[in-house]
């Protein structure tokens, strides 16, 4: 009767699903994204695969960041303002090399945001109409390049100075075009 129980309680275990499941292709994107890059950065510049070194360097990777990437920087505490500090789950775990995507499904487990966080789409300015972009769209894109556009009231001046900055942010898109 024993041995009998046993076996159910395997079998059920065995049907049950576990909860450690990997994460599926598109989740976490700025999350792994983000840490691959970090990663090979701490690789080329020979960085000491220690804990401390790592939050250090991540500490300064997280004040560069912008857009996503600087949220994500939030959620785990590697920026100043952030209310919480989850960053030796990502410096310890690194430091012994464990893959990107490990870690981020260890960081979903603690904070389920960073992995809604998405890229945004990118625009194709070789191709793209402005005149059919809303003007948010038209600010995001200055946004991405550091720039702004003060004085813009109409969407047409946003057009003209994104027209204007082209060549030295999308010098491939400016090029193609004025072949059209």
């Amino acid at each position: 009767m024993i041995y009998l129980s046993g076996l159910s309680v395997a079998l059920a275990l065995t049907l049950v699903p576990s909860c450690t499941q990997a994460l599926k292709d598109g989740e976490c994107e700025v999350c792994v994204g983000f840490l691959e890059r970090f990663y090979q950065t701490l690789q080329d510049n020979d960085v000491k695969f220690d804990s401390d070194s790592i939050e250090k360097a991540l500490l300064k990777s997280c004040k560069e960041a912008k857009g996503k990437e600087n949220r994500f920087c939030y959620y785990i505490g590697a920026t100043s303002d952030a209310a919480t500090k989850i960053v030796n789950e990502v410096s310890k775990p690194m430091s012994y090399h464990v893959p990107v995507e490990k870690i981020c499904e260890k960081l979903k487990k603690k904070d389920s945001q960073i992995c809604e966080l998405k890229y945004d789409k990118q625009v194709d300015l070789s191709s793209v109409d402005l005149k059919k972009l809303k003007v948010k769209d038209l600010k995001k894109i200055l946004e991405e390049w550091g720039e702004s556009c003060k004085g813009c009231v109409e969407k047409s001046d946003f057009i003209r100075k994104i027209n204007e900055l082209m060549p030295k942010y999308a010098p491939n898109a400016a090029k193609a075009r004025t072949d059209l």
